[in-house]
This record gives structure tokens, sequence and C-alpha cells, in this order.
């Protein structure tokens, strides 16, 4: 009898754990969640224990709420041991948003990637008021909708600051092949790429345990975007490239920790279906670009559905970032209208 192909990642858990509330996931090992004010209304947050500490990865956002269900959670399922490090697996306000506190109110040890450092520093230093002109021109140029346009003009832009709790000075390097050592375990640390700069992802020596953050998701899949402090940049290349880096790392056992819905194994046939999925929309991306199209005319052949209010903004960036890689592989070509608008082709 011919074998069942799988069809995609499996779990363990049909639900996930409720605030405040933990589940272990392996001997030491504890799953949380943080909520978000978003459509993506969660972050998974994970504690590994040290013996009398522990070790937290990620921490979701500065909010009074976030800070308050850290100090039940302290209180109660971390039985009031100190969390003495935290690991940030990279720099999205989701994942790095109370670094800072837990190192300024409870002098814990923040580790991270000297990129993703860097660019939390950076961007929490970094609060404007008003929209800098080349954020808007950025908008202009990927043919943003005029109503979002305006809607976002009138409104104070989002800062960094807005969700990160201030990071003071000081952190501890995490690179590509150390190993670093965190509850009881040896990890092999890898940099993911395109969702975030040198994004790291940490692989048990020791047992089945991969900490993915949001390299690697089970059922959806990361963000990738072009934003305007590097608008040529071609992150989904990086991306696809860490995936194949990584994918010879991938056991069928691995239980991956991801920073978004739920723990997963399968690991091998979900990275293979994330980079099909991302090589299917650049084919069906080339087929839509037979007519000149800017960035924003680009949603239906990617995403397959229609992209609401609340999503626009990433399903903008997610859109350069694919139509920027098909230019940097000279598939398409592209020429500016007068509104600033860039407009794709596909070359013949």
């Amino acid at each position: 009898m011919a074998s069942v192909p799988e069809v995609g990642p499996r779990t363990p858990w049909e639900e996930p754990p409720a605030l405040g509330e933990v589940i272990e996931v392996a001997e030491g090992v504890l799953w949380m969640r943080q909520p978000l004010p978003m459509k993506l209304d969660h972050v998974n947050v994970y504690a590994l224990d040290e013996g009398d500490s522990w070790t937290v990865i990620d921490t979701g956002f500065n909010t009074r709420k976030s800070r308050e269900l850290w100090q039940s959670l302290m209180a109660g399922p971390l039985k009031g041991k100190p969390i003495s490090r935290v690991v940030a697996t990279h720099h999205h306000p989701d994942h790095i948003g109370l670094a800072g506190w837990f190192q300024s109110e409870y002098g814990a040890e923040l580790v991270t990637t000297r990129t993703a450092w860097l660019f939390a520093r950076m961007l929490t230093l970094d609060v404007q008021e008003t929209w800098p002109e080349e954020t808007l021109a950025y908008y202009r140029s990927a043919g943003m909708d005029k109503e979002i346009y305006d809607q976002r003009v009138a409104d104070r832009p989002f800062n960094f600051a807005d969700t990160v709790y201030p990071m003071p000075l000081g952190f501890t390097r995490v690179q590509q092949g150390d190993v670093f050592r965190m509850g009881g375990r040896d990890w092999d640390v890898h940099m993911g790429n395109g969702h975030a700069p040198e994004h790291a992802t940490f692989w048990s020596r020791d047992d089945n345990l991969v900490i993915t953050g949001d390299q690697i998701l089970s059922s959806i899949s990361p963000n990738i975007g072009v934003y305007a402090t590097e608008p040529m940049a071609d992150p989904l290349g990086e991306w696809l490239e860490a995936c194949e880096r990584l994918a010879p790392l991938a056991r069928h056992d691995h239980l991956a920790l991801g920073g978004h819905k739920l723990p997963f194994s399968r690991l091998p046939l979900r990275m293979r279906q994330l980079i099909d999925n991302h090589h299917g929309a650049l084919d069906r991306l080339m087929d839509h670009l037979d007519s000149p199209r800017t960035a924003a005319e680009c949603f239906s052949p990617l995403f397959k559905r229609a992209i609401g209010p609340g999503e626009y903004g990433l399903a903008l960036v997610e859109a350069v970032a694919h139509v920027n890689h098909l230019f940097h592989l000279g598939r398409v070509t592209r020429e500016q209208r007068q509104d600033g608008a860039w407009l794709y082709q596909r070359k013949d």
C-alpha cells in the first residue's frame, strides 16, 4: 500500500496556555504567552529552568498588562525564582520589548545578536512626532492606497519606543557557530535572516528541541518586509538563503518552539513548505507582471485573499520584498511614475 503523504506539521497541543499559565513542553522548559494588540494577538515566550533562576526567551511588548502578567508568572508558575537572563531571538518589539525592563528592574542579563541589539537600541532612541519624509516617499514609491496614505499622514507615526522599554547599555552577544548553555542543555546557535537581520535560532544538542523564534513558524509564514530604512533591500533572498542553509539541520522528530502559533514537529516538511510557498508566490507574481504594476497592486497573486486595512501595512512591505527580489534577480524591470511610484514589469 502506498504511504499517505504528510500534509503539514503536527503539534502535541491543541490549545495554547492561557494568559498567566504555563505548559511544560520538555523537562524544565515552560511555554507561556503574552498578548499583542493586533490581529496576530499573541507572542510565545519560554522559560528555561537554570536551577536557582530562569532564562527567558523573548518577552512581549512593553505594556502595563504585559508587565503585570510577567509579575504574576514570576510569583506563580515560575515559583518566585528570579529571571537571571533574557534571550531575544531578534529585535522586533514583541520579542525584545521588555528586555530593558528585566535588565533595569531585575538585574537580568540580555543575550542577543549584535545586529538585534544595535537595531533595538537605535530604534528606541529614534522617536518621531511627525512622519519622516523618507518614510512618506517610500510609501508613495510602493503605490500605497491614497486613502490609507492620507490617514497615516494625519496620525502620529508609530515609534519603536511606544512598545519597547528603554534599553540600558550592555548585552551579551551570541553569533553563528556558538554553543550556548541554557536550561541544562547545550544549544548550537545558527543565524536566520530575512524576517529580521541576524535572527538567532537555537538547536539543542541534548534532546529534540529547536527554538526557532519567527524564522520558522508552524501555520503562518513569517512576515518578510522592506522598509524606508533600506528601500532596496532583498530580505526575501536573505530568508530563502537562510532557510536552505538551516534545512539540513532539521529532523523529523524535532520539536520546534516558534514565536507564534503552536510548537510543532515535522520540521523538515514545514521548512520545505515555507520555501515552496514563496517560490510559488514569485511564479504567480511573474505572471501578474505581464503588465506594469506597483507593489501595492500585487496583493492578489501574492496573498490570494482580500487584504483589510489592519493587514495593509505588513502586506505592502512584503509585496515590496517580492518585487525587489525579482528586480535583484534581473527578472523584472522598473520605471518610476510621475507620482513617485515604481512600476514593475517582467522582462520578455
